[in-house]
Formats: structure tokens, sequence, C-alpha cells
């Protein structure tokens, strides 16, 4: 399965499909350490998931509390659930990433090391044709997430006025809502320090759900590429005239082949528990979003409208990528 025609640069190649992942993980501190590193940046990604993990605790306890204990009516508790339910989510896939750590760096080996074994331009040619849907796939999930990020940025840096006993004062709204009995989040500087805690720990999250769905779609775009590779082996197997080539060629479709079920097992084992916890989440905001575009809608209320219907759109697009690259695998496992 050799050619005297080879692209030499392999990790330039398996750099181009992981290239925007690895940029996430970096910002998250959960890029896999693959070579030895010292102590001080050791440290600084140590420190960096610390701050990280704890301006996601200040941000969902407070709203989980507020959920459970404040006196509110049913409407404002569904409006308050669904910021729960993102960061509930975004927290359970950022931990994804910093517990799978070493199985997401055996993958990124595993997808070098296949790199280095084809060398042929045609296999070559159908593995960086999948690299690049891969990391399609990848950008677009940054877009989207990123750009909804953007939106509840926005959002927030707008001002509202509230009477608060005999005081009138101008105030951010929080994107996730908090329990005011431990600390009154409306009051300054403690509602400009919140926001900045919120803006941190909205960064996290929504930069790793596109990162574990990022991963999971290079993952799959690479397993299938193989797949396809092997399938031109097995139409070149069936031409084959010489027996004795043919049993050579044979024990390398069949090696080949367990190695690419070993990785697809590997991307099922990173991540179905963050695929069913997007699915189920997607599933509930899809819901809860319909829900109140409905009743605001008599309202004619454009803002809330506007997003709720881009949370929609969000969660929609999310969770058909995720079922796109598990039936795309699927079928190519199966065939």
């Amino acid at each position: 399965m050799s050619d005297p025609k080879h692209i030499t640069d392999n990790e330039n190649l398996n750099d181009y499909g992981i290239r925007i992942n690895r940029w996430f993980l970096i910002s998250l501190g959960a890029w896999p350490q693959i070579s030895a590193s010292n102590r001080k940046k050791k440290f600084a990604v140590s420190m960096q998931i610390f701050i990280y993990s704890t301006a996601m605790a200040i941000i969902l306890i407070p709203c989980m509390l507020y959920m459970w204990l404040e006196k509110k009516d049913v409407e404002t508790k569904l409006q308050a659930i669904i910021p729960l339910i993102n960061r509930t989510s975004g927290f359970f896939h950022y931990w994804v990433l910093l517990t799978r750590n070493k199985d997401i760096q055996r993958c990124i080996r595993h997808m070098e090391t296949d790199w280095k074994l084809i060398r042929r331009i045609d296999n070559r040619k159908v593995m960086l044709q999948y690299a690049k849907f891969g990391r399609f796939l990848t950008a677009l999930c940054g877009t989207i997430l990123g750009g909804s990020f953007i939106f509840v940025m926005i959002k927030t840096m707008e001002t509202k006025t509230v009477v608060i006993g005999n005081k009138t004062i101008t105030m951010h709204p929080m994107t996730c809502p908090m329990y005011s009995k431990i600390l009154d989040w409306r009051l300054s500087p403690a509602n400009e320090i919140l926001l900045g805690v919120q803006y941190l720990s909205g960064f996290v999250i929504f930069w790793s759900i596109a990162t574990v769905c990022g991963l999971a779609a290079v993952f799959a775009a690479h397993a299938c590429g193989q797949l396809n590779v092997l399938h031109m082996w097995l139409n070149e197997l069936a031409e084959e005239k010489n027996n004795h080539l043919a049993e050579q060629k044979l024990g390398a479709v069949v090696k080949h082949h367990w190695r690419v079920l070993s990785f697809v097992q590997q991307i099922e084992s990173i991540t179905h528990n963050a695929c069913l916890a997007e699915l189920m989440t997607g599933t509930a905001n899809m819901c809860l979003m319909g829900y109140f575009v409905v009743m605001n809608w008599s309202e004619f209320d454009r803002a809330n409208i506007l997003s709720h219907v881009m949370a929609y759109v969000t969660a929609a697009i999310i969770t058909f990528i995720y079922c796109y690259i598990g039936e795309i695998l699927t079928e190519e496992v199966i065939l």
C-alpha cells in the first residue's frame, strides 16, 4: 500500500485538522501536554483551570439557590431555568475536557500516526478532504457559539433603572439570576464585579461546548476518512490477480480496519456523555425557547423574541451537528 510519490509534512497535515480545536483547548487550559513542559507552565495552567472553575461555581450555585429558595412565580422560574441548564451543561463539558485529557491526547497521536502510515497521494487526498470537513464543522460550532456569547455580552452591557426601597439605582441585568439573600447583586460594586465573573464563566461555558463539539467533528471526520481509504484498498484488492500480493494487502486491510475501529471506540468513550448531555439540554432549550417566543408574540417584544429565536437556532444547529456526525460515522462503520 505504498507509493514513491507521497507527502512528507505529516505534522502540518495533522495540525491542519486540529488547529482550531487546539486554540480552543489552550484558551481553556485543557490542551493535552503531549511534550514535557516546565513547572511554571503547569502551574499557570492549574491556576487557569482554578480561576475558570471558581468563576463558574460563583455563578452556578447562586442561580441554583435562586431556583430553589426565591419566592417567584412559575413564569419567572422558567425564565431562570434556561441559563441554569446552559451553565450546567457547559460546566459538564468543561469537566469532560479536563478528565478525558489523556484520551484526547491519545486520539491526537492516533491521527498523527495515521498520517505517517498512509503515504499515497490519492489516499491522503481523501483524508485531507475529511480533515477540511471536520475543520469546517469546528469553525461553524465556534462561530455560532461565539456569536451567541457576544450577543449575550452586548445585551448585559445595557443598563436598566430599578427601585429598591426608597432608592432608585441603575444596574446591569444578569444573564443568570442570582440568590439575593446572600449578596444583593443589584448594588454597586457587586453588580459590576459579578457581571465580569459572568462574562468569564460564559466564555468558558460557550467555548467548552464548542470545543467538545469540534473535537467530536474532527475525530469522526478523520475516522470516516480512514474508512473511505479502506474502501479504496478493498476495491484494489478485488482487482488484484497476484495471490501472494493479495494476501499481503488483505493483512494490511484487516490490521488497519482494526485500528480504525479502535479509534472509533475511543471517540465514543470521550464524547458519549457530552453528546447525551447536549442532546438533552438542546432539546429542553428548544422547547422552552419556542414557548417563550409564543408567549412574547402577543406583546410583540422584539428584543425578547429575537434573543429567544437566536438561542433556539443555536441549540438546533449544535444538536443537528452532533446527530449528523454520529449518523455519517455509523453509516461508514456499517458499510
